[in-house]
């Protein structure tokens, strides 16, 4: 894509430049980074992630919060609740924003018959992923 009208430092990356990988966590997720601070962006990640059709992402925790804006699809994330244990899941659809604090049980899972996609924002550094046993 063609930056040479914008200012120092600021850019547009075109969606064809974004190299996506798989996740080890679960088959069938794929992350991208959109943005982060190996682009001069200062405090936060933009990544976007695809979820298929019959993938789950099992029960985990990162150390960082989460600020999650569903673009596609429909598919269910879950939530421990730190202070009780009880465990509850909700079902995400294109346009529902989602907010996971660091240290936080979630899990998804698509059971649709179509591809999911969010948008994930995260501080830039460090993030250490933990897979919960139940």
């Amino acid at each position: 894509m063609d930056n040479t009208d914008t200012p120092s430092g600021a850019f547009v990356r075109g969606a064809d430049e974004i190299d996506y990988e798989t996740v080890d966590a679960a088959e069938g997720l794929r992350k991208g980074v959109l943005i982060d601070e190996s682009d001069g962006a200062p405090t936060f990640a933009i990544r976007r992630f695809t979820i298929d059709p019959s993938t789950e992402v099992p029960k985990h925790t990162n150390a960082v919060e989460h600020e999650q804006h569903v673009l596609s699809g429909t598919y269910t994330v879950g939530f421990r609740d730190p202070e009780t244990g009880e465990e509850i899941e909700q079902t995400v659809a294109a346009g529902d924003s989602i907010f996971v604090p660091a240290g936080t049980v979630h899990w998804y899972r698509n059971e649709s018959e179509t591809q999911g996609s969010f948008l994930c924002a995260v501080p830039n550094g460090e993030d250490s992923i933990a897979v919960v046993d139940k």
